[in-house]
């Protein structure tokens, strides 16, 4: 069977490129249990269309990996804190953030985690400043939100907000006395020797990781009048110098293949700290609702995820052309990075390519499983 999905990763990710889905792309399967593992890895086209740009993707490529941040970066962050003891989901925003008015005095963590604090989804606050990474943006940013109305009762619904996870990475920092950077590299990236494989890319600091590495370009922005190649595509987070709560990591594929088996095994008791709040974190909040803490769950129609995924599987989306899902019953972790933004975030066909390339994969699985 491996070697069957080995074929069909591949033929995916070439007949991505081909039909114009993304430029390049770098895909992975991990399968089955702790101790008997396999993983597959396949890449496909170029890191862009023209000029330097134009190198081979490969396994060690990094891709904008977007608001896989979220759940990656910020949620395991937040559930390593809980289980320090230096937070608690019922925690309320005011305690770490002064709102000015005192008008978001009823969100806690737990709703900006699952997306029903009553923040905007999205709002274009970028276009207030001059495309220039200041000392001053972060703190411009978080009080532009929270001068904001709400737009409902905070939890009353799920509303997907880049806003709140914002706010969450601005907590973050408050509670540990380090950037959010240093606490992913101190919680999550260290712990597992990923420090080189997956980060934050600060605009102005960090550049000297890249020195010889393949990098994923992504949009040719007007905003900033360049085709990003090392820079991180959201304009938020671009001018908050490349580290939010909402994006701003860059990875591999094996890295992110790495992070998932690790929460993967986390959430069935077999790591060795953190489970108990990812555990916690990782059940709905809303029966009719998809959201969980920092993750989501399979839509009943029309999944990213195609139509095979158990129920109980997790994953997330990336704007630039990011996805992982994690389906505990079947065994599988499927990871896709693409650059589908480059050279123009107009390009959309990976809406219908990321169900069918699910799809795909797990039909093989199934089959193999005789179910």
């Amino acid at each position: 069977m491996v070697q069957q999905l080995d074929r069909e990763l591949k033929n995916l990710c070439r007949r991505g490129v081909a039909e114009g889905v993304f430029p390049g792309v770098a895909a992975g399967m991990v399968l089955g249990e702790r101790g008997n593992r396999q993983t597959i890895v396949r890449t496909a086209g170029r890191t862009g269309t023209d000029g330097d740009n134009r190198m081979t993707v490969t396994e060690d490529t990094l891709f904008d990996l977007a608001s896989l941040t979220k759940p990656l970066a910020t949620a395991l962050i937040i559930f390593a804190l809980i289980d320090e003891g230096k937070l608690s989901l019922h925690d309320p925003l005011t305690r770490f953030i002064d709102p000015g008015e005192g008008r978001l005095a009823e969100i806690d963590l737990d709703m900006l985690l699952t997306h029903s604090s009553g923040l905007a989804a999205y709002r274009p606050y970028y276009q207030r400043f001059r495309p220039v990474v200041e000392p001053g943006n972060s703190d411009a940013l978080v009080r532009a939100i929270l001068a904001d109305p709400l737009e409902y009762e905070p939890g009353s619904e799920c509303r997907y907000s880049d806003l709140g996870f914002i706010l969450l990475g601005r907590v973050i920092e408050q509670v540990s006395g380090l950037g959010l950077d240093e606490c992913f590299s101190r919680y999550i990236s260290g712990p597992l020797d990923l420090e080189e494989d997956i980060f934050f890319l600060r605009l102005t600091g960090s550049r000297h990781r890249l020195a010889g590495r393949s990098i994923a370009a992504t949009e040719n922005c007007p905003w900033r009048g360049r085709v990003l190649t090392g820079e991180v595509h959201d304009e938020h987070c671009w001018l908050m110098d490349g580290v939010s709560g909402h994006a701003g990591l860059f990875g591999t594929v094996g890295a992110v293949l790495t992070m998932c088996t690790r929460i993967l095994d986390q959430w069935q008791g077999r790591g060795e700290s953190g489970a108990h709040a990812l555990a916690t974190g990782l059940q709905r909040k809303y029966r009719d609702r998809t959201w969980c803490r920092g993750f989501d769950m399979p839509s009943p129609q029309g999944s990213s995820g195609g139509h095979l995924l158990s129920r109980h599987s997790i994953g997330h989306l990336g704007y630039t052309g990011t996805s992982f899902w994690i389906d505990p019953e079947k065994k599988v972790i499927m990871v896709l990075l693409s650059n589908r933004v480059h050279p123009d975030r107009s390009n959309r066909k990976i809406r219908r390519f990321r169900p069918r390339f699910h799809d795909t994969l797990l039909h093989t699985v199934l089959d193999r499983d005789g179910r």
